[in-house]
């Protein structure tokens, strides 16, 4: 262990790799936990007059939901010594709600599905914990990043292959698929739980990463509120998009083009991850904060239009489904992921605000969820006669619309604090100058 530490401590591509690639196995093996019950299409079951798989996916982003809204609190308060006993309970808890969701008859087995998002919400936060506030995070978060672009399309492969060789009920799998994860689970947790503290420099360059107390959370909605709204409303908007396109996939696929290979969602997410990232990587180059802080916000912009302009190619007949399906994919994530690793990272250094990043993305993720939820119930009782693929298409339109005028508003917003800042910041050596030569 004393070796491992040294090598973490004194070799930068060591701890560089080790940070990826646990942070990657941690947040893929959760995906195990939250994501395999999609796959399945519960057809012939029904409840309140609703397709059961729509009131699966509603009560699991409920919970998911209330989980962020949870989050906004525990994680940004959670204390380094309590993340490896917290986030070990949180996969237990739902891996026992899984079996409870096979053992339970339909229909009364639904509850399970909410009480085994419940804890998975909060995992992100404690990941990035390990991560956050150093020199390289942007480059440490590659695996989390990686992880939350292909884990869904991946694990839709495995279950898939994993029924074929074991035929079991929709509703077994999914406990299936998070036994056999939980043991990969608890060893990337392990290669979390070794990651070095930030060092004095990491700390210098992007400012100390505490818990937040209710004075400081009050302190940094009345400094930045405009702009915060503006970036919670837009990742709202992306959420609920990305989860729409992930939980009923396979249901626009089927839709698009009936002839379509299972393979088809490892293909486009694993070409969206290299992409995303090779893009996230080029931002991770900028020392200068406040040039990464605004090339940040012009990647989200550009995400935005790719995702517009892709449906439109699509709806003119243009784009075949698959390219369809991949652009889509990759705007929406270019202008998602920043919000996850980069763009509060670059906030911190340009601001030297007191906290944390889990603050911030759990306020975005808890309002995004909620607007997951409406979107849901808005197709099911105002939409029914319309295809998942044109819901999907209405959807990119409105949020490509509102996401850039929303976006500009907030970079335009943060500019202006910024000048604000450095002028302050010149009158104040003016001053100590001039009270040195007196």
């Amino acid at each position: 262990m004393s070796f491992l530490t040294n090598q973490l401590k004194t070799s930068k591509t060591f701890f560089i790799a080790w940070c990826m690639i646990a942070a990657f196995g941690t947040y893929f093996s959760m995906y195990a936990f939250r994501k395999p019950f999609n796959n399945g299409t519960y057809s012939g079951y029904y409840l309140w007059g609703l397709d059961y798989k729509v009131i699966l996916i509603i009560f699991k982003v409920l919970g998911y939901m209330l989980s962020k809204f949870i989050g906004i609190k525990i994680i940004s308060e959670l204390k380094p010594s309590q993340r490896i006993k917290l986030v070990i309970s949180l996969i237990v808890f739902s891996l026992i709600s899984l079996f409870l969701f096979g053992l339970v008859p339909y229909p009364y087995n639904f509850i399970c599905m909410f009480f085994s998002s419940l804890p998975l919400g909060m995992v992100w936060g404690i990941v990035f914990s390990f991560l956050e506030g150093r020199r390289l995070t942007e480059m440490l978060s590659f695996g989390l990043c990686f992880s939350l672009i292909v884990a869904s399309g991946i694990l839709k492969t495995i279950y898939f292959e994993v029924q074929s060789v074991f035929p079991m009920s929709e509703f077994w799998m999914p406990f299936v698929i998070g036994l056999i994860f939980l043991p990969v689970f608890c060893f990337f947790v392990w290669m979390l739980s070794v990651i070095p503290a930030p060092t004095e420099e990491d700390k210098l360059v992007r400012t100390e990463r505490v818990p937040m107390t209710r004075k400081d959370k009050m302190k940094v909605i009345r400094e930045y509120g405009f702009g915060l709204v503006c970036i919670v409303l837009t990742y709202a908007m992306l959420t609920m998009l990305r989860d729409f396109r992930d939980n009923f996939s396979v249901e626009i696929w089927t839709e698009i083009d009936k002839g379509f290979s299972d393979s088809v969602f490892s293909q486009t997410e694993l070409i969206i991850g290299v992409v995303v990232l090779a893009i996230i990587s080029s931002i991770s180059l900028i020392r200068n904060n406040v040039k990464g802080f605004r090339v940040t916000f012009l990647t989200m912009i550009i995400g935005a239009l790719i995702t517009g302009l892709s449906t439109l190619l699509f709806h003119l007949h243009i784009l075949t489904p698959f390219y369809w399906m991949l652009f889509i994919g990759m705007g929406m994530f270019l202008a998602y992921t920043p919000v996850q690793v980069v763009l509060f990272e670059r906030m911190f250094g340009v601001f030297k605000t007191k906290g944390n990043a889990g603050f911030f993305m759990y306020m975005c993720d808890s309002i995004g969820y909620l607007g997951s939820v409406g979107l849901l119930l808005y197709k099911e009782f105002y939409m029914k006669n319309i295809s998942w693929a044109n819901v999907m298409i209405k959807f990119s339109y409105l949020l490509t619309g509102i996401s850039v005028l929303l976006l500009i508003m907030s970079l335009l917003f943060f500019n202006r604090k910024l000048r604000i800042k450095n002028t302050a910041t010149k009158n104040l050596e003016k001053f100590q100058l001039l009270n040195q030569l007196t």
